[in-house]
């Protein structure tokens, strides 16, 4: 079958991805489903995987963490479904870049009706990890929530989820376009005229420790920082620090969330229950319209041409 294929040559440091035509076709195992792929976005996080910053891929090994497409095995054959990744496909387990893939019974969810497999194949892995992220935020109705990246993908996720369980989203993007500008306002003080006895929770998507600190301080007493990022290579500063004696009286809490710690049948059951949101069309508040579409046979090219562009692979 035609597939993409991440190989990491003896000696080398950083995989190479090409496009193949001899993949074998998977043969599902028991509580397994083969599915036929229709399409499977290239994720923030599967460019990554292609330059080998993951430590769990094992090689070789077929990218790509998202996907739409048809049942293609057993009584259900036929059926559109659609799914993510989590731990184990695209790193240690065959992932959706190819005609082909085998996924756990229980880590597709039906596609709706009202979605193509293009748009489904965009939605897996920033709206996973939006609701991992709002679920350990502790975020309820009436609740005022920092959201720093919010005009990014997984930030316009985190919005819209907050925002239909009625929360009041303080929007902090770089520049006049948000609440918060955290060019301008690095500190973060429009957020004490906004929520003078602090915010109930922060959530950071963009991973800079000078802002994080500041949204620590912003924290209402109780409050709660959550975060799914941080600077990357070795010469990057990775250290947080905040006033300890100010945050255990306040009864402060830190938590980190990774996607990628969980299963594909977790993130099926989130997408489940997302399923309104993607049947009302507000998951078009999130994810944009912008993603261009590519031939699996073109992929390798889209995954070097990437900057500033969004690609989704298809099959066809």
């Amino acid at each position: 079958m035609r597939a993409l294929i991440l190989t990491k040559p003896p000696g080398t440091t950083t995989p190479v991805l090409s496009f193949t035509t001899t993949q074998p076709v998977p043969v599902p195992g028991p509580d397994e489903l083969l599915v036929r792929i229709h399409a499977s976005a290239i994720q923030p996080s599967d460019l990554l995987n292609a330059r080998g910053e993951f430590g769990t891929t094992t090689f070789p090994r077929v990218p790509g963490r998202d996907f739409s497409g048809v049942i293609a095995s057993g009584d259900q054959q036929g059926t559109p479904v659609f799914g993510s990744s989590g731990s184990t496909h695209a790193f240690t387990v065959d992932g959706f870049q190819a005609e082909y893939a085998v996924v756990p019974a229980k880590g597709v969810v039906g596609k709706p009706d009202s979605l193509t497999h293009v748009q489904a194949a965009t939605l897996g892995v920033p709206f996973t990890t939006a609701a991992l992220i709002v679920e350990q935020s502790g975020a309820k109705a009436g609740d005022k929530v920092l959201v720093l990246g919010a005009n990014g993908a997984v930030g316009k996720c985190i919005c819209v989820l907050l925002e239909e369980q009625g929360c009041t989203v303080l929007r902090a993007v770089r520049g006049p376009a948000g609440d918060v500008d955290t060019k301008a306002d690095p500190d973060l003080r429009t957020v004490r005229s906004l929520a003078p006895s602090g915010v109930h929770a922060a959530i950071d998507t963009v991973g800079v420790p000078s802002l994080t600190r500041a949204a620590v301080e912003v924290l209402g007493h109780g409050g709660r920082l959550v975060f799914i990022t941080a600077p990357r290579g070795p010469d990057a500063n990775k250290d947080l620090s905040f006033d300890m004696l100010g945050f255990y009286r306040e009864e402060k809490s830190i938590v980190g969330v990774n996607s990628i710690s969980h299963s594909s049948v977790q993130m099926a059951g989130l997408l489940e229950k997302l399923d309104p949101i993607f049947a009302s069309g507000r998951w078009k508040q999130a994810v944009s319209s912008d993603y261009e579409t590519v031939r699996i046979e073109d992929a390798v090219e889209a995954y070097a041409n990437h900057h500033g562009k969004k690609f989704v692979i298809t099959m066809n």
